[in-house]
């Protein structure tokens, strides 16, 4: 029921989405009398998708916690219960985005050892070769080690949905040099350097953006928002102009399927609000290789593990 074209879109990706996978079994929350009587008046089809009714909507505007707290049939907050409860394996929407993070954290719960989920989005270079920048919203404010935490599940999601071997992780900065920045980017510099759990390659300037040198971008959550707002903006305003271009056309927000929630028990995967049909089918794709990849359990693994070597180097 969230998004600009709710739920019309989400309708049609979910058919979309059937035909793509034929394997998968979706389940749809919503309005069911709406559901049904859209999926008939535009001749798509229900087959193998189930529905949740609900009464209640989480509307776009909202504040996210006061809306998950008094909203209990809302589509969000029924879909977070039953994936914490396992009745579903993943769960995606384009609706209020603090609503999901809050649900992500306050229902689903998070992946022992990690204190921010954080948010990812993909991003394309010239190469063709996709690179992936976190966190881009979820953490306005870090700490070094929340720095740290991202940049060890941006690495697990390089390896098992990307498929990358020992992807290479940059920090952005100002500057090269370890001794450039902010006190916050200092001081992670060093503590990524020490994380032998990745392979880290250094500060990475704002140009290098869309280089091959580096797979995973680790930043706070404001820097990572005004990145990817001003990669849209710049995309708008080329496109608007007549510009084409193959590389400008791989910028444009409904060719990746939104962002996965990374640090949770579950898949999570939230959406731009004006998503349509076919950016729901990549949001659907998104979900679907992190269960096959069982990225949530690899994350568990590496926490542990970091866990483990933070508490000896403490102790030392």
């Amino acid at each position: 029921m969230g998004g600009d074209y709710a739920p019309l879109e989400a309708i049609k990706g979910a058919s979309l989405s059937k035909n793509e996978f034929p394997g998968i079994h979706l389940v749809l929350y919503g309005d069911e009398n709406l559901i049904r009587q859209l999926a008939d008046s535009e001749n798509h089809s229900l087959e193998g998708i189930s529905i949740v009714h609900c009464s209640e909507v989480i509307e776009m505007g909202e504040h996210p916690v006061k809306a998950i707290a008094s909203k209990r049939d809302s589509s969000i907050f029924r879909g977070f219960v039953d994936l914490a409860s396992n009745e579903i394996q993943g769960f995606l929407s384009a609706g209020n985005t603090g609503a999901m993070l809050v649900g992500s954290i306050q229902i689903l719960k998070s992946i022992e050892g990690v204190d921010r989920p954080c948010l990812l989005t993909t991003v394309p270079k010239p190469s063709g070769i996709n690179g992936i920048v976190l966190d881009v919203g979820a953490n306005a404010d870090n700490k070094p080690e929340h720095l740290q935490q991202f940049a060890l599940l941006g690495h697990i999601y390089a390896e098992a949905i990307l498929k990358r071997t020992n992807p290479k992780v940059g920090l952005v900065n100002i500057g090269e040099e370890d001794e450039k920045g902010s006190i916050l980017s200092r001081a992670a510099n060093q503590l990524l350097r020490n994380t032998q759990q990745i392979d880290f390659i250094g500060n990475v300037e704002g140009r290098s953006l869309f280089s091959d040198k580096h797979d995973v971008l680790v930043c706070d959550g404001f820097t990572g928002n005004v990145m990817v707002k001003v990669i849209e903006g710049f995309y708008y305003i080329l496109a608007k102009r007549g510009v084409t271009d193959d590389f400008l056309d791989t910028l444009n927000f409904k060719n990746h399927g939104g962002g996965l929630i990374l640090g949770v028990k579950a898949p999570v995967v939230v959406g731009h609000g004006i998503s349509k049909a076919d950016t729901f089918v990549k949001m659907v794709e998104l979900v679907k290789n992190s269960i096959e990849s069982d990225f949530c359990s690899k994350v568990s693994d590496a926490f542990s593990i970091l866990r483990s070597k933070n508490a000896d180097a403490t102790n030392e």
